[in-house]
């Protein structure tokens, strides 16, 4: 489950990185959902930062219908031997994802039936992308087979627009060429080592919804991308109509508030007067928005407090965080002790 999301600082300073929510609910949850949904039961969790966060909230797994399995690193281990260390539970090919970031659509069935038919012993997920430059190019022949790696190639140096989407189809014997206790990664080192040795490693091309939630501003997008149903998640099945939900379990609406969808608004806040929110929002648990205040394209997290007449536009809050009356803020990311610019 990575290490402590530097990239998506200041909202992973106290929270790891697979708890940050998503429409208010913990990212690795829409995931866990989905690989349920697709029929995957049984589910090992690499874990360094933060663990316990984690094992906390998601217990053993038995109220998503899944069986969940810890693997506590001492010491951040790399990709690949993360894996490693969980390897006394995987004897059977297994899918790898990157939980804490990654997030796509797939039909795990139909790329486990393209790995078994080329009788790979590695098969990497690929998605194209427009700006190949800024990730790992996947160079592939006519028969998908993988015939090189380029790490971040020059604008207009790129070969190829497919790009190394963060999942992986193993045979467990490749685990024996990830050395034991040792930091090591996929992308730099078991997978040009297999290349190398002729292994048969393949790709396969992904051409659904695909985000790297890597940065506050890919964070604040794939929220915006979900309430405006450009992708979907088991978890999210509840905006009809007018595109308004609230919890009305401790909530309080002023009947002059104006809401306009889609919006996503969790139990125990209050709404003002005169309080125009405009969508795509999500607002958490427990906050309280002052009278005569605007939002629009906002996610606030649990319990923020928006003082009156404040304006807020294309922001993140993060949990316990107060915005002052008479505030205007555009384009950021704020906690309770910090401010940082949404998009740079």
């Amino acid at each position: 489950m990575g290490g402590p999301g530097t990239r998506l600082r200041p909202l992973t300073d106290n929270c790891p990185k697979p708890m940050v929510p998503v429409v208010n609910k913990p990212f690795l949850e829409h995931t866990l959902t989905h690989l349920k949904s697709s029929g995957i039961e049984d589910i090992v969790l690499a874990m360094s930062y933060l663990p316990e966060a984690i094992r906390e909230y998601f217990g053993d797994g038995e109220r998503y219908g899944v069986r969940l399995t810890y693997c506590i690193e001492e010491e951040p281990l790399g990709t690949a031997g993360a894996v490693k260390n969980a390897a006394a539970y995987l004897d059977r090919p297994f899918i790898t994802l990157n939980g804490d970031n990654v997030f796509l659509e797939m039909d795990f069935s139909e790329v486990y039936s393209f790995h078994r038919d080329k009788k790979a012993k590695a098969t990497i997920f690929m998605t194209q992308v427009d700006n190949p430059s800024a990730y790992g190019v996947v160079e592939t022949d006519a028969d998908q087979r993988v015939k090189r790696f380029i790490e971040k190639p020059p604008p207009g140096a790129e070969t190829s627009n497919r790009i190394n989407a963060g999942g992986y189809i193993l045979e467990p014997e490749v685990l024996n060429e990830i050395p034991q206790g040792k930091h090591y990664m996929f992308e730099k080192g078991l997978f040009p080592k297999l290349l190398e040795e002729g292994q048969p490693l393949y790709g396969y091309t992904y051409n659904g919804y695909w985000l790297d939630m890597g940065t506050p501003q890919k964070y604040f997008n794939f929220n915006m991308d979900i309430l405006l149903r450009k992708t979907k998640s088991p978890l999210f099945q509840y905006l009809t109509g007018d595109g308004v939900y609230y919890s009305r379990e401790n909530s309080e609406v002023h009947p002059a508030a104006k809401i306009t969808g889609p919006a996503l608004i969790e139990s125990g806040c209050k709404i003002g007067r005169d309080v125009s929110i405009k969508g795509p929002v999500v607002i958490g648990k427990g906050c309280v928005i002052g009278d005569s205040t605007r939002l629009e394209k906002v996610i606030l997290w649990d319990k923020v407090n928006m003082g009156q007449n404040s304006r807020l536009e294309q922001c993140i809050i993060a949990s316990n965080t107060i915005i002052k009356d008479n505030s205007k803020i555009e384009n950021s990311v704020v906690t309770p002790s910090k401010t940082v610019p949404l998009s740079v």
